[in-house]
C-alpha cells in the first residue's frame, strides 16, 4: 500500500470516535448560520482534545487517554441513501488528484526506473469518508449516539422553556417506535445543555442569569455557556482570520445529508464523451450485436434498486459529472466561514469541547462502563470475574432457537436490545472508543464465543473484527495480530451476511495493520480478495493499493505492480473515474514501455489515448495513438485498421481546433529519409521503333559503385582533353541522381525548366493499406533577381501553379499493407534561385473495408476517387537527411559529428542547352569482329545552341564515325547493292592473287602518339546544332573480340555557346548492351623466307602463316564464312603475294573447319618507307573475292587503327643511363630489333546466315599484330593461366641487376644462312669413289651493327646417331672461317661436300657462330628454322 499521512495507530481511534449527537433550536442554528456553518461544522476543527484525559475503568485503576476526538452531528432521523453514499465517495475521489508539480518517487527495482506517486491522498479521502459515512447497525455499538448536546440561543424569548422542547423532542426520537433511526448507545442518554450567545448583538447580562439558572436546574456539569460571533462579518475585518473549516467542509459530511431525499438519484449520462469511443482493447472485448461491451447493459451511474439499507451502499457506482463537481467547489471556494468570529472565540469553541468531554462525555461513558460491569456480574451472581461468564446465565433473554438451515441463509439471530451477549458487546465497543484495548479485547473475544455458540454470523464477525483490532492496538503488544480473526470475519460478511460495507471496513483496517508490519504480500492479497463486480470504485482503489504492495516489498515485484495497476485503471475508467484511469495506465506504462512486450504497449496506449481524448487532453491523445501506429505493431490487420481509424478520428479534432496552425507531423507511413534520390532532368523517352533513346541516368537503374567511377574516369578524360590536358582544380563530376551513396556535400546544380524529381522511400508498418491522397513536396524557394535582391517565398501548401516553382501533386497513392512503395514527386522551376525541399505533405487516411470494427463506421469527411476513403487528415513529413560521418581531422575521429547532405537544396540556375541521343538500327547482337553500320540522331531539345560534341568511351574500338579520308572514296554500286558497311572496289576476276597497295595516315583517323583515341570528337556539321536542331551521323560498330555481353559505356560532353559561370558543360550517358558470339579465330606466325633474292636485292622476304579456323557453333544460324581478303598494314612491310596452295581461290569454312593461308611479305620501298616520325602506314589487299576492301579507308582503317592504338599508347623505351652498362643493353636492343617485326593483318571475311528463312550476309573483319619472327600471335586475347603460388620471401633481394642476355629465339635470326647446291647431283661412282659437290653457303648480316661470324664446318660428335647421318659425307677444304660483315651485309662462302655412297643426305650441318664485333660475348646462331639442306646423290 501507499504511504499515509496517518500511521495505522492514528488512523483506528481517529476512525472509532465517541458520537454525539446536536439538537438545535430555530434560533440557534441562525446563530451559527451568520457563519456560514450549522452548529455540528462549528464545533467539526476544534473536535480533538489538546491534553491527555484520564478515566478509571471497572477495577478502579487509573487509565489514560490520548488525542481523544469525538464526533458531534445533527440529528437526522432517515438512514443516509446508499446512492447518495456512492456519489459523496465518488465526489471524494474525483476531487481528490495529485497535486500539479508533485515531485514523485523514483524507484529502481532491476531494469527499472519508476517515478512513482508515493502517497494516494485520494484513497485516505475515500477510506475516511468511507469510515464516518458507515450507517449505523445493531449489531454494533460504535457509532451509536452516547449523548446529545441540547442548543438554545440566549437571545430566544425562553430559553429553559425552549432547552425543555429540545429535551423532549430527544426523547421522543429515542424512544419512539416510529423513529427506526438514528441509534442510540443505551437509553439514559446524557443531555448537556448549551446556551449560545452572540457577543456583538446579544445582552450579556441576560445570557449569564439564564445560564445561572440552567445551572440550578441541570447542574454545573450539565450546561454550558458558549460565547461566539464576536464581531459583526460586514466589518472590514482587518485581520486576517485563519479558516480552519474548509478542510472538513469540502468532504461533504454524510451527516449533513437533509437535502438528499429517500429516492433514485439524476443519472449523469456519459452518452456525449464516449459517443465514438467504445471499448476495443482485450479487457472487455465481448462486443455484442450492437457494438456495446456487455459491461454497459447496466449503467455504470445507475442506483441499485434494492432497499435493503445495509445491503446496497456499495451497488454500482454514482458517477458525478465533472462539470457539476467544479461547480459545488466554486460555490465553496467563494465563502468565508466563520467571519464572525475572533481567535478568542475559536479558544471558547475549543474550551467548550475540553469542558463537555471532561464533566459531561467521560463521566458518563465511566458511569456506563461500571454499570454495564455490574450489571454482568450481578446477573452472574456467584463469581466476580467477569470473564469466566458461561451462557447459561444469560440464556433466557434470548429469542427461540432457529435450525441450523436457517442459520446458513440468514444472518444469523437477531438479539433483543437488553440481551447479556449485546451488554458485553457494547462494554466491549465503549472500551474500544475510550482505548481501553486491553479490557476491549477481553469483552470482544467473550462476546465472540457467545455468538459463534448462538451460530449468530454478523454478531460473530463484528466481535471478531473489532478483537483483532483490540489485540493490535494493545500497548505493550502482549499477542501477536491475529489476523485470521479478520479473515474468518471478512468471509463471513461477504460469503454468509453478503454485506460488502463490512467486509470491506475489515479490509481496510487489516490490510492498513499488516502494512504497519511490512506483510506486503498478505495485504496485496487481501486487497485483491475484495474486489468484485459490484463496485467498481472499491475494485479500482483497492486494486491500486495492491499494486503499491507489489512495488514497496523487499524485493519489489515490478510487473505485478503495473499489472495491478492496469486492473486499477480499467476498474477506474468503468466507475467514471477517467483522470485516475489515465493516470493508473501512464505509471503502468513505464513498466511495460521497450521491453518488447507490444501487444501490452499498444492496449495501454490505446487506453491512454482514449481516456486522454475524453479528458480533451487531445495532444496525449494523440501521441498515445501515435506511439501505436510507429511501433513495429503484431497486432491483426482488424485491431490495427481500428487503432489507424480512432487516430484519424482524435487527429481531426485536434487539427479543427486550430484550422490555420502550422500542418502537423504525421507519424505514418514511414520514411527512409535516407534512401531519397533526388533526379535532375527530364524523364527517359521510350523506344520509338527503331529508335532508341541514350540510356543516361534514371531513377529505375541502380546504384552500381564501380559504374559510377567509370562514368567519372569517363568525365574526367573528356574534361582533361578539352582544357589541353589538364583537370581543372574546380572540377566536380557532373551528377544527375543524388542517392546515399553519391557525394552530397555541395549544393546540387538544376537548370531551370527542368523539372526535378525526387523519390521519397514510403514503408506501411501496418496491416492494413494506407492511402496517401494529394501528395505533394513542400519547398521553399529563394528567387534571386537581376537586381541581386533576395526575397523569400515560402509555399506551404501549392493551390494553384506558381509563377516560381510547379508542383505536381499525386491524386492518390496507395501502399498495401507491409508494403515498401517510393513516391516520384515532381518541381518544374520557372525562376532561378535557392530551392531547399523540406519535405512532403499529404492526406492520411485509410481505405473504408467492409468491416468497420470499432462501431464508427464511415465517418464524415469522405473522399470520392479510386477508393473509398473512410477518413483522412492533413500532415506533414518532414525529409530530414543525416550526412556521412566525419572522420578526417583527430577531432572529428575523437568525437562523433556528421557532415552536411544538401541533396535536398538545389541551386537553380540559368538556360543550358540540353542534349537528346538516338540511336538508329542499333544491334543488341553481334558476331566477334562483325561491322554493322548504325546511325546516331543528335538532337537540341533546349533553348540554348551547343557547341563542342565529344563521345568518351573506354572500349573506342567498338565504334567510329568514320575518319577524315570517308568522303574521299566512292561507293562502289555492288556495295550500295550488298548494303556493306564498307566502301568497295570491283576487280578484274582474273587478276592474280597479288596485293593491291594503298597508304594511309593514322593522324587522318584521329590516332597518333600522344593523342587521346578514347576521346572522339562528333563531327556535326558547322559544331554547332542550334536549338530545336537534329542531326543523324553515320556509326560504324565492330563486334569486341570476345564472345559473351559486353556494357559498352558512351559519354557525350558538350557545352553552351553562351559560356555559364555555375554549368561549364553537360553530359549524357549511354550504356550499350552487345551480346557477341563466336566467329574465327585467326592465328598467324611470321618466319623469315630461306631464299635470299628479292627484286631489289637487299632486306630479305618473309613468309607469313594465317591460320583461320570457324570457331561459330552455328548457334546464330552462321551457315559458312568466306574469307574475302587479307590485307598487312604497316609502316615498313607489305604484303606481296599470295602463296596460294590450292587452287580453290573463294575461301571457305563451314562450321569448326580451319584453313590455312600462306603470304609472301617484303620491305617497303624507300620511296614508301615512311620516316620514324611519320604515321604513314602501306597497306596491302590481297582479294579472294569478286572486289576489293579498300582497307585504307574508313570504316576498316578506323577499327584497324583503333585496335593498334592500345600499342601506340605503351610508352617507348628510354635510353639508359648507367654508361657501364650501356654497352651490353645496346648489344641486345641490336640484336633484338633484327627479331622484330611490325606487321599487321587484316582478315576481312563475310558470313552467310540463315534467319526466318533468309539469308542474310554479315561482314567483319579480325586483326593480328606481328611483333616478334616466329612468335605466334592471336586475333582474340588468350586466355592466360594463373601461375603457380610461389612461397613468400621473407627477406630483401639485394639489387643486383642481372645482364640480361637474349634469348635463343632472338639470336637465331641475327645471322641469316642459306645453302645453294644442286637438288640432285648424278656420280659415276665406279670410275670415281669420291664425289665432290660445290655448295655456296651465303650468310646474311640482319642487324643494323658489324658482326664477327665464325662457320664451324666440324661435324658435332654428340651422339652415335649423329655419327651415322654425318659419317657418310665430309666437307673439305678449311674447318673454320671468321668473317666480319658490315650491317645487312650479304656474304657467300665456296664450299665442297665430299660423298662415298649414293643416297639423300642433309647438308645444313654448318654450325655458325657470332658476336657483335664491339663485344667479347660470343652467341651461338642456331639453324633451327632453317630447312633440312637436302641432296640427292645418284650413281651413273
Amino acid at each position: 500500500m501507499a504511504q499515509c499521512v496517518q500511521s495505522v495507530q492514528e488512523l483506528i481511534p481517529d476512525s472509532f470516535v465517541p458520537c454525539v449527537a446536536a439538537l438545535c433550536s430555530d434560533e440557534a442554528e441562525r446563530l451559527t448560520r451568520l457563519n456560514h456553518l450549522s452548529f455540528a461544522e462549528l464545533l467539526k476543527p476544534f473536535s480533538r482534545l489538546t491534553s491527555e484525559v484520564h478515566m478509571r475503568d471497572p477495577n478502579n485503576q487509573l487509565h489514560i487517554i490520548k488525542n481523544l476526538k469525538i464526533a458531534v452531528s445533527n440529528i437526522i432521523t432517515q438512514p443516509p441513501q446508499p446512492g447518495a453514499i456512492r456519489k459523496l465517495l465518488n465526489d471524494v475521489v474525483s476531487g481528490s488528484q495529485p497535486a500539479e508539480g508533485l515531485v514523485a518517487n523514483v524507484i529502481t527495482a532491476g531494469d527499472y526506473d519508476l517515478n512513482i506517486s508515493a502517497t494516494t491522498p485520494w484513497f485516505e479521502s475515500y477510506r475516511e469518508t468511507f469510515l464516518q459515512s458507515m450507517p449505523a447497525s445493531d449489531h454494533e455499538f460504535l457509532n451509536h449516539y452516547l449523548a446529545c448536546m441540547l442548543v438554545a440561543s440566549s437571545s430566544e424569548a425562553e430559553p429553559v422553556e425552549q432547552f425543555s422542547k429540545l429535551s423532549q423532542e430527544q426523547h421522543r426520537i429515542q424512544h419512539n417506535s416510529d423513529y427506526s433511526y438514528p441509534k442510540w448507545f443505551i437509553p439514559n442518554t446524557l443531555k448537556y445543555y448549551v446556551l449560545l450567545h452572540d457577543v456583538s448583538a446579544g445582552d450579556e447580562q441576560r445570557a449569564e442569569s439564564i445560564y445561572e439558572e440552567m445551572k440550578q436546574k441541570y447542574g454545573t456539569q450539565g450546561c454550558y455557556l458558549l460565547k461566539i460571533n464576536s464581531r459583526t462579518s460586514n466589518r472590514a475585518s482587518d485581520e486576517q482570520i485563519p479558516d480552519p473549516w474548509s478542510q472538513y467542509l469540502q468532504k461533504n459530511s454524510i451527516q449533513n445529508q437533509e437535502s438528499y431525499e429517500d429516492g433514485p438519484c439524476t443519472i449523469t449520462s456519459n452518452k456525449n464523451s464516449d459517443s465514438n469511443l467504445l471499448s476495443l482493447d482485450g479487457l472487455d472485448n465481448e462486443v455484442k450485436v450492437d457494438g456495446l461491451p456487455n459491461n454497459f447493459r447496466a449503467h455504470p451511474l445507475q442506483l441499485d434498486s434494492s432497499s435493503d439499507a445495509s445491503n446496497s451502499i456499495d451497488g454500482p457506482d454514482h458517477v458525478k459529472s465533472a462539470s457539476s463537481l467544479h461547480e459545488t467547489k466554486k460555490a465553496n471556494t467563494g465563502i468565508i466561514h466563520g467571519a464572525c468570529l475572533t481567535l478568542t472565540d475559536h479558544d471558547r469553541i475549543r474550551q467548550f469541547i475540553q469542558e463537555f468531554t471532561f464533566r459531561g462525555l467521560l463521566p458518563h461513558i465511566e458511569k456506563t462502563i461500571r454499570q454495564l460491569n455490574d450489571q454482568l456480574i450481578s446477573r452472574k451472581g456467584l463469581s466476580r470475574s467477569l470473564f469466566s461468564a458461561t451462557k447459561k446465565w444469560f440464556s433466557g433473554s434470548k429469542v427461540p432457537e432457529k435450525s441450523i438451515n436457517e442459520l446458513k441463509n440468514t444472518s444469523g439471530l437477531l438479539y433483543p436490545p437488553e440481551a447479556p451477549e449485546l451488554q458485553i458487546r457494547k462494554m466491549a465497543d465503549l472500551c474500544f472508543l475510550v482505548q481501553h484495548y486491553d479490557l476491549a479485547y477481553s469483552c470482544y473475544h467473550t462476546a465472540k464465543k457467545d455468538f459463534l455458540n448462538d451460530q449468530a454470523m454478523l454478531y460473530a464477525a463484528g466481535a471478531l473484527e473489532m478483537a483483532a483490532v483490540s489485540a493490535f492496538l494493545q500497548p505493550g503488544a502482549p499477542r501477536p495480530y491475529p489476523a485470521h480473526y479478520m479473515d474468518t470475519a471478512i468471509q463471513t460478511y461477504r460469503d454468509i451476511c453478503k454485506n460488502m460495507v463490512l467486509a470491506e471496513r475489515c479490509v481496510l483496517l487489516s490490510a492498513e495493520i499488516l502494512k504497519s508490519q511490512s506483510k506486503y504480500s498478505e495485504a496485496a492479497a487481501l486487497l485483491i480478495r475484495l474486489t468484485s463486480e459490484d463496485s467498481d470504485l472499491r475494485s479500482a482503489l483497492l486494486l491500486e493499493q495492491a499494486a503499491h504492495c507489489f512495488i514497496n516489498m523487499k524485493s519489489p515485484m515490478v510487473r505485478k505492480y503495473a499489472f495491478h495497476m492496469i486492473l486499477a485503471g480499467h476498474r477506474f475508467s468503468k466507475a467514471g473515474q477517467k483522470k485516475h484511469a489515465l493516470r493508473c495506465y501512464c505509471q503502468a506504462m513505464q513498466v511495460y514501455k521497450g521491453k518488447g512486450w507490444s501487444l501490452a504497449e499498444d492496449h495501454i496506449n490505446f487506453t491512454i489515448g482514449r481516456q486522454s481524448y475524453t479528458l480533451r487532453q487531445l495532444e496525449n491523445a494523440v501521441s498515445a495513438f501515435r506511439h501505436i501506429l510507429i511501433n513495429e505493431s503484431k497486432q491483426s490487420a482488424a485491431q490495427q485498421g481500428a487503432f489507424l481509424r480512432e487516430y484519424l478520428y482524435v487527429y481531426k479534432n485536434v487539427s479543427q481546433l486550430s484550422p490555420d496552425g502550422p500542418l502537423p507531423q504525421l507519424p505514418l507511413p514511414y520514411i527512409n529519409s535516407s534512401a531519397t534520390r533526388v533526379f535532375f532532368g527530364h524523364d527517359r523517352r521510350p523506344a520509338d521503333g527503331e529508335k532508341q533513346a541514350a540510356t543516361h541516368v534514371s531513377l529505375d537503374q541502380e546504384y552500381d559503385s564501380e559504374s559510377s567511377q567509370q562514368w567519372r574516369e569517363l568525365e574526367e578524360q573528356v574534361v582533361a582533353v578539352v582544357n589541353r590536358g589538364v583537370v581543372p582544380s574546380n572540377f566536380y563530376p557532373t551528377q544527375y541522381c543524388l542517392n546515399s551513396y553519391s557525394d552530397n556535400s555541395r549544393f546540387p546544380l538544376a537548370v531551370v525548366e527542368e523539372p526535378i524529381t525526387v523519390e521519397v522511400a514510403f514503408r506501411n508498418p501496418l496491416k492494413v493499406p494506407l492511402l496517401l491522397t494529394d501528395l505533394s513536396l513542400l519547398w521553399k524557394f529563394q528567387p534571386k533577381d537581376t537586381s541581386g535582391k533576395d526575397n523569400e517565398e515560402v509555399k506551404e501548401l501549392v493551390t494553384g501553379e506558381p509563377k516560381m516553382i510547379g508542383t505536381e501533386v499525386i491524386s492518390e497513392f496507395l501502399i498495401n499493407s507491409e508494403e515498401s512503395k517510393v513516391a516520384r514527386l515532381k518541381l518544374f522551376p520557372h525562376h532561378i534561385g535557392e530551392l531547399h525541399i523540406l519535405g512532403v505533405v499529404y492526406n492520411l487516411g485509410t481505405i473504408q473495408g467492409c468491416m468497420t470494427v470499432d462501431g464508427i463506421g464511415s465517418l464524415p469527411g469522405c473522399h470520392t476517387g479510386k477508393h473509398s476513403l473512410s477518413m483522412s487528415v492533413r500532415g506533414r513529413q518532414d525529409l530530414e537527411i543525416q550526412g556521412p560521418r566525419l572522420n578526417n581531422t583527430k577531432e572529428e575521429k575523437t568525437s562523433i559529428k556528421y557532415g552536411p547532405d544538401r541533396r535536398l537544396d538545389p541551386i537553380i540556375t540559368e538556360e543550358m542547352p540540353l542534349l537528346e541521343v538516338f540511336f538508329i538500327h542499333f544491334p543488341t547482337g553481334l558476331l566477334c569482329g562483325e561491322i554493322r553500320k548504325a546511325y546516331v540522331e543528335f538532337v537540341n531539345v533546349s533553348k540554348s545552341p551547343l557547341t563542342g560534341l565529344k563521345v568518351v568511351s573506354k572500349r573506342p574500338e567498338f565504334f567510329t564515325f568514320g575518319g577524315n579520308t570517308a568522303v574521299l572514296t566512292p561507293l562502289s554500286p555492288s556495295a550500295s547493292e550488298n548494303c556493306s558497311a564498307y566502301k568497295t572496289v570491283a576487280t578484274d576476276s582474273t587478276a592474280v592473287c597479288t596485293a593491291l597497295i594503298s597508304s594511309a595516315s593514322s593522324v587522318d583517323f584521329g590516332i597518333g602518339i600522344g593523342s587521346q583515341p578514347e576521346v572522339i570528337p562528333v563531327p556535326l556539321p558547322d559544331t554547332v546544332l542550334l536549338p530545336g536542331a537534329s542531326v543523324q551521323l553515320p556509326m560504324w560498330l565492330r563486334g569486341p573480340d570476345e564472345e559473351g555481353v559486353h556494357e559498352i559505356n558512351f559519354l557525350f560532353y558538350y557545352e553552351s555557346v553562351k559560356k555559364q559561370p555555375k554549368i561549364r558543360h553537360r553530359i549524357l550517358r549511354h550504356t550499350a548492351v552487345i551480346c557477341t558470339s563466336r566467329s574465327l579465330n585467326v592465328r598467324a606466325t611470321v618466319c623469315r623466307s630461306n631464299s635470299l633474292e628479292d627484286e631489289e636485292g637487299r632486306g630479305g622476304n618473309m613468309l607469313v602463316f594465317v591460320d583461320v579456323e570457324n570457331t561459330n557453333t552455328s548457334e546464330a544460324g552462321v551457315k559458312e564464312f568466306h574469307i574475302v581478303q587479307v590485307s598487312s598494314s604497316s609502316k615498313h612491310w607489305k604484303f606481296q603475294k599470295s602463296v596460294n596452295l590450292s587452287e580453290n581461290k573463294d575461301a571457305k569454312l563451314a562450321s569448326r573447319e580451319k584453313g590455312k593461308f600462306c603470304f609472301k611479305a617484303i620491305r617497303c620501298k624507300e620511296k614508301e618507307v615512311a620516316t620514324q616520325s611519320s604515321e604513314k602506314y602501306t597497306f596491302a589487299d590481297i582479294i579472294f573475292g569478286n572486289e576489293q576492301i579498300i582497307s585504307s579507308a574508313s570504316p576498316c582503317a578506323d577499327f584497324f587503327y583503333r585496335s593498334l592504338s592500345s600499342e601506340l599508347k605503351k610508352p617507348q623505351a628510354q635510353p639508359s643511363v648507367h654508361t657501364e652498362k650501356q654497352s651490353l643493353e645496346d648489344a641486345v636492343r641490336l640484336i633484338q630489333k633484327c627479331s622484330e617485326v611490325d606487321l599487321n593483318i587484316v582478315v576481312l571475311w563475310k558470313a552467310y546466315v540463315v534467319e526466318d528463312s533468309k539469308q542474310l550476309i554479315l561482314e567483319g573483319q579480325h586483326h593480328v599484330i606481328l611483333r616478334t619472327i616466329g612468335k605466334e600471335a592471336f586475333s582474340c586475347p588468350q586466355k592466360q593461366e594463373p601461375p603457380e603460388m610461389e612461397l613468400l620471401k621473407f627477406f630483401r633481394p639485394e639489387n643486383t641487376t642481372v645482364p640480361l642476355r637474349p634469348s635463343v629465339e632472338q639470336l637465331s635470326n641475327l645471322i641469316k644462312t642459306s645453302l645453294h647446291y644442286p637438288e640432285s647431283f648424278n656420280h659415276p661412282f665406279h670410275q670415281k669413289s669420291l664425289c665432290l659437290v660445290p655448295v655456296t653457303l651465303l650468310l646474311s648480316n640482319c642487324s643494323k651493327a658489324d658482326v664477327d661470324v665464325i662457320v664451324d664446318l666440324r661435324h658435332k660428335t654428340t651422339s652415335p646417331e649423329a655419327l651415322e647421318i654425318h659419317g657418310s659425307f665430309t666437307w673439305l677444304g678449311q674447318t673454320q672461317y671468321k668473317l666480319q660483315l658490315k650491317s645487312q651485309e650479304i656474304h657467300s662462302l665456296q664450299l665442297k661436300a665430299c660423298f662415298v655412297h649414293t643416297g639423300v643426305y642433309n647438308l645444313g650441318t654448318p654450325r655458325v657462330f657470332a658476336k657483335l664485333s664491339d663485344q667479347v660475348t660470343v652467341f651461338e646462331t642456331s639453324q633451327q628454322n632453317s630447312m633440312p639442306a637436302l641432296i640427292i646423290i645418284n650413281n651413273v
